[in-house]
């Protein structure tokens, strides 16, 4: 397994959240969170069920607005952006969802071509060149273009959503739960896709998750969320050499041992 790549500590923030607090009616789920995520990173944001990591992630992406507190994007506060504004934002953006979420009417091609087509006008010659491209990034022969979703194995899935989710050469890759329901070879495939996505791409990535052995194998940077607040942050082994009962708890309860 590759391991993921250092990241320099000088670094600009990519992502930087402030102060952040969400409520759902008298469900606080976000109450005050801080992050700062570096640019060409991977951070991932580990927590249990209900801790508020999707909403986190929503934020991110200005698909919902706080309560209170700041989102920066490359610089840019996108908190009291209007739609047009979001929307150029969030071609910034690549989602690799927990399903890979592919249209299971169109081969991988046109997969893989449908952002192209809904945000450019390119002549068809350089889509074909451009998803050409970016599947065999993915590893991905030109045999698979033809074939339907239905026919790729979960990893093979995984690599078209990913080369969907970076078509458009988006600064920030955000991962939806990579490898829930996925057995551990496939889990590991995923590890590596993402590993790989970093190194050769020099994005920023995101990914929210539940499981501690993927993201002790993908991060540069752990953070602990926990009843809507970061209770740590850091390199794998701060996480691991955390004194915070909470994080203990999780990491003996989910991998074993601290």
């Amino acid at each position: 397994m590759t391991s993921a790549a250092p990241t320099p500590a000088a670094a600009r923030p990519m992502i930087q959240v402030v102060d952040l607090h969400k409520t759902f009616g008298e469900q606080k789920v976000l109450t005050g969170i801080n992050l700062t995520i570096p640019e060409g990173s991977t951070c991932v944001i580990l927590g249990g069920s209900g801790s508020g990591k999707t909403v986190l992630m929503k934020h991110m992406i200005g698909l919902l607005k706080p309560n209170q507190g700041q989102v920066f994007v490359d610089g840019e506060d996108i908190v009291p952006l209007g739609d047009a504004e979001m929307e150029r934002v969030r071609r910034k953006f690549g989602m690799v969802f927990q399903a890979a979420a592919l249209f299971d009417s169109m081969n991988v091609y046109e997969n893989v071509a449908f952002p192209l087509r809904e945000h450019r006008k390119l002549p068809e010659e350089q889509v074909r060149e451009l998803v050409r491209a970016k599947l065999d990034l993915m590893g991905l022969s030109p045999s698979v273009e033809a074939k339907f979703p239905a026919d790729l194995s979960g990893g093979m899935r995984k690599r078209v959503g990913l080369a969907r989710a970076v078509i458009m050469d988006p600064k920030i890759v955000l991962y939806d739960e990579p490898t829930t329901g996925l057995d551990p070879i496939t889990t590991d495939y995923v590890d590596e896709m993402i590993l790989e996505a970093q190194a050769k791409l020099k994005v920023t990535s995101v990914v929210i998750s539940h499981d501690i052995a993927s993201a002790f194998n993908v991060g540069n940077f752990i953070a602990f969320l926990s009843k809507g607040l970061i209770i740590e942050f850091g390199p794998p082994e701060q996480l691991r050499n955390s004194e915070n009962p909470i994080v203990q708890k999780f990491l003996q309860t989910w991998f074993g041992k601290n």
